[in-house]
């Protein structure tokens, strides 16, 4: 089982086949997802990759924070997801992911926090048929009915269907099929629509309900930021 990434939405749009169909796609920016930290069996109980993505002002951050990341020797990040992979799938700590570690055809499966609606009832939120329009019902034609019993039970049930809160909940959609990667912008395009407003930050992994492709790279498709020895110009002799 390989990782995850770490990516935020940036709207939709159409790509044209060589047939010239339309295909809808979501358009996902990987903003330098990197690897800050590993989860082991020894020391954690379970094997994960921990990931951050995005920027963040070390002043907005607390001290325990400011200093994960400073063990991992990496900016410090907005967005932090783990992603449980296999113990010979793990990925160097400051690892900087890329958009081809999917492959053009291969299914995927995303989770975002849906955009927020505010206070629906119960038609709206749960697709409730309300009252009749006429025969004895007045100014409570949109109402949801009755909600408990009487004597038996008395009382109304948990997780009742009811007015409230809408939207803003973690939304998974299954096996979106990638449509094109630009390594070099970072830009994962994906079949259909993906849940969550523009700018909002959706985890991408691979599909468990579809075979991953053989041509897959494994354990991903990362870049690994040179040390200081090795960005430098090697000395000159006198």
């Amino acid at each position: 089982m390989r990782s995850g990434v770490i990516a935020q939405k940036v709207g939709m749009t159409r790509i044209f086949t060589e047939a010239g169909e339309h295909v809808p796609v979501t358009v996902l920016r990987l903003a330098n997802c990197q690897v800050i930290g590993h989860r082991t069996k020894d020391k954690n109980g379970y094997v994960a990759l921990q990931l951050g993505a995005g920027a963040r002002k070390a002043s907005r951050l607390t001290r325990a924070e400011r200093n994960n990341f400073a063990i991992a020797k990496v900016e410090p990040k907005r967005k932090v997801a783990e992603f449980r992979v296999d113990e010979n799938a793990l990925i160097p700590v400051g690892a900087e992911i890329t958009a081809d570690h999917f492959i053009v055809g291969q299914f995927v499966d995303v989770t975002g926090t849906s955009i927020g609606k505010g206070y629906a009832g119960g038609m709206k939120r749960w697709n409730f048929g309300g009252l009749r329009a006429s025969h004895g019902v007045s100014i409570s034609h949109r109402s949801i009915g009755s909600t408990g019993g009487r004597q038996d039970p008395g009382r109304t049930f948990k997780n009742k269907k009811m007015p409230g809160q809408m939207g803003v909940d973690r939304v998974t959609t299954l096996n979106l099929r990638v449509v094109q990667t630009d390594v070099e912008r970072g830009l994962i395009l994906v079949q259909g629509a993906v849940p969550g407003a523009k700018g909002g930050w959706i985890m991408v992994r691979d599909a468990i309900k579809k075979a991953l492709p053989k041509e897959a790279p494994q354990p991903g498709k990362f870049r690994v930021a040179a040390s200081p020895a090795e960005a430098s110009p090697p000395a000159q002799g006198a």
